[in-house]
């Protein structure tokens, strides 16, 4: 049985969809509600490295929250974006899942797949 890290949002459609494969596959899941517990900024920096993105591309856009706090800004740093993302944790992309020493969004689902 494969063990998986799910950090969910339980109002979004994409991360309850994610949830629901990952318990199709049999999987033994960990739920972090990540907007109740957000990650630190070590857990970020994992994440990050597993997914191999940058602070960045793991920022919803289109949140409010990223234009009120100017993250916009081109010259901002990895340090700043993710600082934003611990203290506002509605900015992080989701759903993310962890397994296999790996990590995938799970946008579109079938990304979650590729690590399981």
């Amino acid at each position: 049985m494969t063990k998986v890290t799910i950090y969910h949002n339980p109002r979004c459609s994409k991360s309850r969809e994610t949830l629901a494969l990952l318990e199709q596959q049999g999987c033994d899941i960990t739920v972090v509600e990540y907007l109740e517990n957000p990650p630190s900024a070590a857990e970020i920096h994992e994440i990050l490295a597993k997914l191999q993105l940058s602070a960045r591309e793991l920022i919803r856009t289109k949140e409010d929250e990223y234009q009120a706090l100017g993250l916009s800004d081109p010259t901002l740093s990895e340090e700043t974006l993710i600082k934003a993302m611990v203290n506002t944790p509605k900015l992080i992309e989701r759903p993310i899942v962890l397994a296999n020493q790996q990590a995938a969004i799970g946008r579109p689902l079938e990304n979650v797949l590729n690590i399981l």
